[in-house]
């Protein structure tokens, strides 16, 4: 399951669901204890020329793009090139704060419209720093972009997510099996053993040098939380400060975080089936959240048999699940569910699904850039018997995602470019300021707690009782204006004794119905 975007980004992103080649040597991991100082790059980057910006958000907002030069391999620094679409909104007035960095997470997001993350600081705080987006290798913009078969999430073409029968198994894995065939001989096939969290972290390398900055601070959302870990580690001398706001678990990379996402969604979605069960006189999905939740059953069972409108089960299950990613999405997901049980049309689910899943050339970059990470970052379990037995198991407690999300990941058991071994997230006292909501179910909590183990000088706010993920920036003042002062002076919120959050404020509030 994508680990994903920023809320103001989620509404534009895909609501996704969840030849052998070479793997190029990884940057050595760091032990726990005593990061040593990143070594100087061998590749010489060029300046960035920097022109008006397609995007019209970018443009209002004061922004310039370029394009970034870097190697494919950084192993090979004087062999071939790609390079990267970035984008800058520079400071204003007189104070100056240095560069930040951002990423949206993913992987696989564009991360370009961040660089207009800065006015939402309150007290003008981020107007301070220039403000530097950018779409990874192989994502967006950049050149090449990778694509595979953009036909993947067709409307109507995908079996049940749940394999009741041999025809309905076998048919997923053998879509699986030939997404990831496809990806090996893809025009952009050579980024695949070059796509891991290492080649991105030098990739911002080659970023800070061609920016002409010392140091450069870090505001990572969902797995752009593990890139900033990844560069704090490998990279030390280089970092500022640090906002990471939906905490990826660094022990999970990437089949444990998947199975703890399954768990923690289980949650998230239980917050919204008991939602929807106070709105009934709006929806009319149940008097009780488990009322709501057989009725979101009975919706899927039904349109699995027979599609309406074209939209069959696998469309509901991934629409629904933008639920469990944040509370702004509850009344549209209510919406589109209400229509199917008091209309019997399912026009909402298909426009909704239409939009979001592109089959046009390259609409499925965002998913095949997202595979050539996780599928890549640390090895994958390739034993079939043993996935679809732990599946089986995890489906038993975790209905809502264990299959959705195994069918999601699937090509990875025979991804084609070798697996490497993940950076060990030193246990330093890298000072950080993380953000995490008690329920989140994209980056569960647990990883917030972990991170801030092992940052000894890091600090966590916590969204008491919020199933929003990636929520900061979003309007809750505790949370907002702490990022604020932290960015303005360096200070963090105290430090507590114990495993927990130092400060607990709001979560994201419910919407209203309607």
């Amino acid at each position: 399951m994508r680990i994903r975007s920023p809320r103001s980004l989620v509404a534009a992103a895909t609501l996704s669901l969840g030849a052998a080649l070479l793997a190029a040597p990884l940057a050595p991991s760091t032990a726990a204890g005593a990061p040593a100082a990143s070594a100087p790059s061998a590749f010489r980057a060029a300046p960035i020329e920097w022109g008006r910006c397609q995007d019209a958000f970018l443009r209002q907002s004061g922004g310039k793009c370029g394009m970034l030069t870097v190697p494919l391999d950084h192993a090979v620094p004087d062999g071939p090139t790609i390079q990267l679409a970035v984008s800058r909104v520079a400071h204003k007035g007189s104070t100056y704060r240095g560069v930040m960095f951002t990423n949206p997470g993913g992987p696989g997001g564009s991360g370009r419209a961040l660089a207009a993350y800065g006015q939402f600081v309150p007290g003008k705080v981020g107007r301070s720093y220039d403000w530097i987006g950018l779409d990874p290798r192989g994502v967006g913009e950049s050149r090449p972009a990778l694509s595979c078969d953009p036909r993947i999430t067709r409307i109507g073409t995908r079996p049940s997510y749940y394999p009741t029968t041999d025809a309905i198994l076998q048919a997923w894995l053998t879509r699986s099996e030939e997404y990831a065939a496809d990806c090996g001989t893809s025009a952009a096939a050579a980024l695949l053993p070059h796509m891991r969290t290492t080649d991105t972290v030098a990739d911002f390398e080659v970023l800070r040098e061609a920016l002409g900055a010392e140091q450069a601070s870090f505001y990572g959302f969902s797995y752009g939380t593990y890139i900033a870990q990844v560069y704090a580690t490998l990279h030390p001398d280089r970092i500022d400060k640090l906002v990471l706001d939906g905490v990826l678990d660094p022990r999970g990379v990437w089949f444990d975080a998947q199975q703890s996402q399954n768990k923690a969604f289980e949650k998230a979605m239980g917050q919204f089936w008991k939602w929807a069960a106070q709105a009934h006189g709006t929806y009319r999905l149940g008097r009780t959240g488990a009322q709501v939740e057989k009725t979101y059953y009975r919706v899927l069972e039904k349109l699995t048999r027979k599609p309406v409108d074209g939209v069959s089960g696998p469309e509901v299950s991934d629409l629904t699940l933008s639920a469990g990613y944040g509370r702004y999405a509850w009344p549209e997901v209510a919406s589109m569910l209400s229509e199917v049980v008091t209309k019997g049309t399912a026009r909402k689910l298909r426009k909704a699904y239409v939009s979001s899943y592109p089959t046009t050339r390259g609409g499925d970059n965002d998913y095949a850039a997202y595979l050539a990470t996780v599928c890549t970052d640390a090895p994958w379990p390739t034993d079939l018997d043993q996935l679809l037995a732990d599946y089986t198991r995890q489906d038993r407690t975790r209905h809502f995602m264990a299959w959705p999300n195994a069918w999601f990941n699937g090509p990875c058991r025979t991804w084609p470019a070798a697996p490497g071994t993940p950076v060990e997230i030193a246990t330093s006292d890298q000072e950080a300021l993380l953000v995490n909501e008690t329920f989140d179910g994209a980056t569960p909590f647990a990883g917030a707690l972990e991170v801030r183990r092992r940052f000894g000088g890091a600090s966590l706010i916590e969204g008491v009782g919020g199933t929003t993920h990636a929520a900061s920036l979003s309007g809750i003042g505790c949370v907002d204006n702490k990022i604020a002062a932290y960015l303005a002076t360096g200070k963090l919120p105290k430090r507590r004794s114990g495993d927990r959050a130092d400060v607990k404020c709001p979560a994201i509030p419910a919407p209203k119905p309607g």
